[in-house]
């Protein structure tokens, strides 16, 4: 009887005492904090790497839209590829390709440019409509796009979120001088 008194006496002592709560909260709190900090991290490192991505492809569309390669030839001077520099310029950032990539493992391979390709040319008026402004019958358009397999820091797989893949496209009006 002794005993179930001395065991009653030590847990009442142990409910009343305050001393020690602060760790044990931290102790069952932080585990879960790590995790949600770390996938707040990992999901703004995939939103950078998705918008590094979205202003390559914005900046090849740019240029592509504006290259004209027959300036070239009929000044007497080798003609160039208008969509294998906007890739470069989309992976690169410089026309020429050289140096490291905007995003770690994006490649040229991962772009694609299509200049005025068939069916991206549509009617500026129709039905008597204005559909684009513009001083020519028709409107083409350059589009740039481009993929990204998401490598991250892998916190996503804890949750059981497998590989990913980033899409991201550009279009603008080809303007040619």
């Amino acid at each position: 009887m002794a005993m179930i008194a001395a065991l009653y006496h030590r847990l009442h002592r142990f409910r009343r005492e305050q001393r020690g709560t602060a760790l044990v909260e931290m102790a069952l709190i932080a585990p879960l904090m790590l995790i949600l900090s770390a996938g707040v991290f990992e999901f703004g490192n995939m939103i950078h790497q998705k918008l590094l991505m979205e202003a390559g492809l914005s900046d090849a569309a740019r240029f592509a839209a504006r290259c004209n390669s027959q300036l070239y030839t009929k000044a007497g001077l080798a003609a160039i590829n208008c969509a294998d520099i906007a890739t470069n310029i989309a992976v690169f950032g410089n026309a020429a390709g050289t140096g490291n990539a905007r995003i770690v493992g994006w490649q040229k391979a991962n772009v694609t440019v299509t200049i005025a390709a068939s069916g991206s040319c549509h009617d500026a008026v129709v039905a008597g409509v204005t559909q684009y402004r513009a001083t020519t019958a028709q409107v083409c358009i350059v589009r740039a796009a481009g993929t990204l397999a998401y490598s991250g820091i892998g916190m996503l797989s804890l949750v059981r979120i497998g590989p990913m893949t980033l899409n991201s496209s550009h279009e603008e009006r080809l303007i040619r001088f």
